[in-house]
């Protein structure tokens, strides 16, 4: 495995790199063999560690999590936990996640990602405190950076290329899950449609398809 340990304003220690070595390998061996890839990141803001891990395994999973504490060790295993426990909730499912049924899309479809561009928007600051002005002069103001259709336009900080893997729901859910993301897009592989999948405010999952909502209303 290729683990990569760091530390923000902080020092880490052979001791410290030998136990996230040793915990991570146990922990994900028991699914997936030795991890491809992990990263872990300590940091400190006040008085508190921060541990925040990324691990890269077979099968385009990834596992993320992150924890805090008073100091670096049991920021770590916390962070680790969480994993542990998403991996025995899915325990089943990751044992079985190589097998493919191809219903609804042919092989080749269900196996090849789509290519996407990813981008990262600059959060738009608080119009009622740029740089002192009232609401009557921003409303009068031209905006500062257009399109070509006069609308004002979002400022790109970060493109990439992300890929758009065919899954089924659960499968997406799973992923989404343990890489403790916000939402996360599929290729639905009972129809090869777009799909997304988001964490809702009261705990429930959102399901997204708009796969034959076309002319409903007709």
């Amino acid at each position: 495995m290729h683990l990569s340990v760091k530390g923000k304003q902080l020092d880490v220690g052979d001791a410290l790199r030998t136990h996230v070595d040793e915990s991570l390998t146990a922990i994900v061996g028991k699914y997936f063999g030795r991890p491809i890839e992990a990263n872990v990141v300590f940091s400190r803001e006040a008085h508190l560690f921060k541990a925040d891990i990324s691990v890269h395994v077979g099968r385009n999973i990834l596992l993320q999590s992150n924890a805090e504490a008073s100091e670096p060790y049991p920021a770590f295993d916390t962070a680790a936990d969480k994993i542990a426990k998403r991996l025995r909730r899915y325990k089943r499912r990751l044992k079985d996640h190589h097998k493919h049924d191809g219903d609804g899309v042919d092989g080749a479809m269900a196996m090849a990602p789509l290519s996407a561009n990813q981008y990262i928007l600059e959060a738009e600051a608080d119009e009622t405190h740029i740089d002192g002005y009232d609401d009557e002069t921003l409303d009068t103001a031209a905006p500062l950076a257009n399109g070509d259709d006069g609308h004002p336009q979002p400022v790109v900080i970060a493109e990439m290329t992300t890929a758009i893997d065919t899954l089924t729901v659960s499968e997406a859910v799973m992923r989404m899950d343990l890489a403790e993301l916000p939402a996360l897009m599929f290729r639905n592989r009972a129809h090869g449609g777009l799909n997304m999948i988001y964490r809702r405010h009261d705990g429930n999952v959102g399901w997204i398809d708009p796969t034959g909502t076309e002319g409903a209303g007709a």
